[in-house]
C-alpha cells in the first residue's frame, strides 16, 4: 500500500488519493508510521494539505520523517509560517531533527520569502545540531537569496562553501538569475554548468530567455544553436486537468482537444473579460523577436489558459478546478489565472514543476514569490 500511495503522489490526483485512503480505511490496512507518512505526503502532492494535516494529526506515533513530511507539505504550498510553527512542536515532542529536517524547513523558506529565517534555520543547523549542510541545504539557500535579489550574497554562499558543487546548485542561482533579469550573473552561473559539461536543456532555455529579455537576440540564437549542436530539446510544456476521472492534457497552441473550437472560442470571451478587469498580457514571456500583437497571440495560447478555459468549460459553475503542469508557471499565466479566479468566482490549485499555487478571488498563496 505504501507503493501505492507513492504512485499517487507522483500522480497528483486529489480524486484517486481519496480513493486510496478510502480503500485503505475499507480494508482495515494497518496504520502505521510508514503508511501514515506516505499518505501525508500523497494528500499534499495532490494539493489538500488539509487532508494531510487530518492524517498528521491523527498520529498517535511520529518519528522524525513524519515531522519532516509535514513541513515539507506546507512548504511546497506556501505555507512557510506554518512549517516554521511546526518546528519547536518537533522539538518539544522529544524528536532530534536530521539533514532531511533542514531541507524541508529552508525550502519552506525559500518559496515563502522568509530570509531572516532561513539564515538562522542554517546556522542552527551547524551550530545547535552539528549537521553539516550538504548540497542541498546550500541549493535551498541559494535559491532563498536567490529569490529575495540577493545574487551576490548567493554567489558568494556558492563559492564560500567546501562542497562538492553540482548542477542543482548552479542551476538555483541561474533561475533567481532569471527572475531578477541579471544577464552578468546568469553567464557566470552558465560557464560553471557548462564546466560540468550540462546536459539539462532547461539551464540553457533560462539563459536564452535571459537573453531574450535583455532583446539580446543574437545572444539567444547563439545559445540556441548551442543547443542544436549538442542535440538538446527544450523540454515541451504540459498542462493537465482530471475531469469526472478522465484526464486531458494541454501543450501550447494545441488543437489536438475534440472541443478544441469551443475551447479557443470560450478563453477569446474570457481574455475580454479579464482585460476589462484590469488584466494587460505580459509580452516579456513571449519570447521571440516578433511584435506586440503577435506575442500576445502566442502568450494566449500557452497549455495553461487552454486547461483552465476547458475545465471551466466542463465542470459545474463554483466547483474548484484542479490543474498540473510539467514545468513552472510563466508570470503571465499566473497574472492570468488570478484574474480567472476572480472574475469566474472559481478556485484553482495549480501544481507546477516548483511547488502549489491556490488561486483564489484575484490573489495566490504564493504571494508572488515563486
Amino acid at each position: 500500500m505504501v507503493s501505492v500511495v507513492q504512485a499517487c503522489a507522483k500522480l497528483g490526483s486529489l480524486h484517486r488519493a481519496k480513493e486510496v485512503d478510502g480503500y485503505i480505511r475499507e480494508m482495515n490496512v494497518a496504520r502505521n508510521v510508514i503508511v501514515d507518512t506516505a499518505m501525508i505526503d500523497m494528500f499534499a502532492k495532490c494539493g489538500s494539505i488539509e487532508l494531510a494535516k487530518e492524517i498528521f494529526d491523527s498520529m498517535r506515533v511520529k518519528n522524525v520523517i513524519s515531522w519532516s513530511a509535514m513541513i515539507a507539505a506546507y512548504g511546497y504550498h506556501g505555507r512557510g509560517t506554518e512549517a516554521l510553527g511546526l518546528f519547536p512542536m518537533m522539538l518539544a515532542s522529544g524528536v532530534t531533527p536530521n539533514e532531511i529536517t533542514y531541507v524541508s524547513l529552508l525550502y519552506a523558506c525559500s518559496h515563502s520569502g522568509l530570509v531572516d529565517d532561513g539564515l538562522r534555520i542554517f546556522s542552527s543547523m551547524k551550530n545547535d545540531y552539528s549537521l553539516k549542510p550538504d548540497v542541498s541545504h546550500y541549493t535551498c539557500m541559494v535559491d532563498l537569496l536567490g529569490r529575495a535579489g540577493k545574487l551576490d550574497e548567493a554567489l558568494k554562499l556558492i563559492e564560500e562553501s567546501d562542497i562538492d558543487k553540482d548542477q542543482g546548485l548552479w542551476g538555483a542561482l541561474l533561475g533567481a538569475c532569471r527572475i531578477h533579469k541579471n544577464t552578468d550573473l546568469a553567464e557566470r552561473a552558465v560557464r560553471s554548468l557548462l564546466e560540468m559539461k550540462s546536459d539539462n536543456p532547461g539551464h540553457y532555455v533560462l539563459l536564452s530567455n535571459i537573453y531574450a529579455n535583455a532583446g539580446r537576440w543574437d545572444e539567444v540564437a547563439r545559445v540556441r544553436g548551442l543547443m542544436t549542436q549538442r542535440k538538446l530539446k527544450k523540454l515541451p510544456g504540459w498542462t493537465w486537468v482530471e475531469v469526472n476521472g478522465e484526464v486531458h492534457r494541454f501543450g501550447t497552441s494545441d488543437g489536438s482537444h475534440p472541443r478544441s473550437k469551443e475551447i479557443y472560442s470560450f478563453l477569446n470571451s474570457l481574455l475580454e473579460r479579464l482585460e476589462a478587469a484590469g488584466y494587460v498580457p505580459d509580452t516579456d514571456f513571449a519570447l521571440h523577436d516578433v511584435d506586440e500583437e503577435v506575442k500576445k497571440g502566442t502568450l494566449s495560447m500557452h497549455s495553461e489558459k487552454l486547461a483552465l478555459a476547458y475545465s471551466l468549460l466542463a465542470t459545474p459553475e463554483g466547483t474548484p478546478i484542479r490543474m498540473t503542469k510539467n514545468l513552472r508557471i510563466c508570470g503571465d499565466c499566473h497574472s492570468f489565472v488570478k484574474f480567472a479566479s476572480a472574475v469566474t468566482e472559481r478556485a484553482v490549485v495549480m501544481r507546477d514543476a516548483s511547488r502549489f499555487h491556490h488561486f483564489q478571488g484575484g490573489t495566490c498563496s504564493c504571494n508572488n514569490y515563486w
